[in-house]
């Protein structure tokens, strides 16, 4: 490799092959591996304590590539990360380093380099990707900068990993440099329930992760893990596979499938390093994968950044409790409507199971009718409750509801997906005539689309402050005549009706 300088990239290299008497090279990438890496990071840091030297460390990670594997192969995964590789390479500069880091993960330690050199790389580095792979795979880089301070190899880690995870969560596909994001504050001390059957191996665990300062749950088995997460708030799983009874495949499956705890992240930490076991492990759900003996910096710098992600989605999920808390006391204010985003969501998603949508959209659909309503939080309780036609302005405010309902989740933009489009078109028609946007046809999402004819079913079959419920047979003729009008779709209020009972046609 020719990305260091000649005198020192030697003297690494013996120093290297005689400590740990392996090559000092990755067979896929053609990198530096990590214990080369570990090594070099360690020579970098001594350096700038002692003539104050910056430089940058940079991680590189490929974006869903777990995701990736599974619906390609792990042969177009290696293709892909052998790609990457050579990209990095084609960008760095003579006097820079890089190394895979573990897994898709490339770390670069840039030399004699500000911040901003450092971004720019990172940016071209992510563009070339981008390019290279039209679009369909993407980076999140994270990086750190040391320059002299008093700051240790694993700090320094810890520092980039952060940087990287934030990058993750504010929607991949980005360049991230620690300290210019919002931390992530740790209010309670994480919890880490180690899995192994060997109490060697839990042993050195527990004393490791204590010392950081978790708090260590322990089984010895598959049946008590599961057991203790039933009991224990648990914000990481490190997992060994080869275990009695349960596996940890097993485990880690029930962790994923349950959905009080498929956002605990699992490490599994085992011997097995071959394809076959990696796979089962992805198709299990596993969040990362750990080979035996652990690096204790890698372990824990991959602790510190999963948790950190734990953390953020119990926030997000804080967040979307509450936005459904505020729906139903929204709901509350007026009597009429008790209960319509229980029947509006449920009949959505009904809908949309007949109509073939998928997995994802159903469950955007249920959310967005939860939500559908909740910019009713703007609109006087007097206006909501009124007993006669509302007036011009009173019909004004009545309708910002859909636009002040999108500003309220929009914080939740990356969790609500199309449910937020649900919250902003469910009263827009197909001819343009609708609110707040005023968007026609094809520019009405197939969500949106279900919700404007299962909300105003709803509406119209349910006593209102202004007149009673009407029969289901003139309802649905309302809705025909609506579809026919060219307001709302004919697909959709044809699989209402058929699925409400009604059999004849628009």
């Amino acid at each position: 490799m020719d990305n260091y300088p000649d005198a020192v990239e030697m003297s690494l290299k013996s120093q290297y092959q005689s400590e740990a008497e392996v090559s000092f090279v990755d067979s896929l990438t053609g990198l530096f591996n990590h214990g080369f890496f570990q090594m070099s990071l360690g020579r970098e840091i001594d350096r700038s304590r002692r003539y104050g030297v910056p430089f940058n460390l940079i991680l590189v990670d490929i974006d869903s590539f777990s995701d990736f594997n599974k619906r390609r192969s792990h042969l177009q995964g290696d293709r892909i990360l052998s790609e990457l590789a050579y990209i990095i390479k084609n960008n760095i500069r003579v006097t820079d380093l890089a190394a895979r880091f573990s897994g898709d993960v490339i770390a670069v330690i840039m030399i004699n380099a500000l911040t901003e050199s450092a971004v720019v790389l990172g940016e071209r580095i992510r563009q070339g990707f981008e390019e290279q792979t039209g679009g369909c795979v993407t980076l999140s880089v994270g990086i750190a900068s040391c320059s002299g301070a008093d700051t240790d190899r694993e700090s320094l880690l810890d520092m980039a990993c952060h940087a990287l995870s934030s990058a993750k969560m504010k929607g991949k596909n980005r360049v991230q440099v620690f300290g210019t994001e919002e931390s992530i504050v740790l209010e309670d001390t994480p919890t880490v329930l180690v899995v192994d059957d060997e109490p060697k191996n839990v042993k050195l665990l527990k004393a490791l992760l204590e010392h950081k300062g978790y708090e260590v749950a322990v089984a010895g088995c598959g049946k008590e893990a599961l057991s203790i997460v039933k009991k224990v708030d648990i914000d990481l799983v490190l997992l060994d596979v080869m275990m009695p009874g349960i596996d940890g495949y097993e485990v880690c499956r029930h962790l994923k499938q349950n959905p009080s705890t498929r956002l605990i992240p699992v490490v599994m930490v085992t011997a097995l390093d071959d394809e076959v076991s990696r796979i089962k492990g992805i198709e299990a759900g596993a969040d990362d994968f750990i080979s035996k003996p652990p690096n204790h910096v890698e372990l824990m710098a991959r602790v510190k950044s999963l948790v950190k992600v734990k953390m953020l989605n119990n926030s997000l999920t804080s967040i979307e409790n509450v936005l459904f808390s505020v729906a139903n006391i929204i709901e509350a204010k007026d009597a009429y409507t008790q209960g319509h985003i229980t029947r509006v969501s449920n009949l959505a998603v009904d809908v949309g199971r007949r109509m073939g949508l998928t997995k994802k959209q159903i469950a955007e659909l249920r959310i967005g009718g939860i939500l559908h309503d909740i910019g009713k939080i703007g609109v006087p309780e007097e206006i909501l409750n009124k007993p006669g036609a509302l007036e011009p302005d009173e019909w004004e405010t009545m309708k910002a509801h859909p636009v002040i309902g999108y500003r309220i989740a929009m914080p939740l933009k990356k969790n609500l997906g199309c449910a937020l489009e649900v919250i902003r078109h469910h009263h827009e028609k197909l001819d343009g005539s609708g609110y707040p946007d005023g968007i026609i046809g094809n520019e009405i999402g197939v969500e949106a689309k279900i919700m404007a004819v299962v909300d105003s079913y709803d509406a119209l079959i349910t006593d209102r402050p202004y007149r009673k419920g009407m029969t289901r047979e003139k309802t649905f003729q309302i809705l025909r005549n609506e579809a026919g009008a060219g307001k709302l779709d004919k697909d959709v209020v044809a699989c209402l009706i058929e699925m409400i009972g009604e059999t004849k046609s628009i």
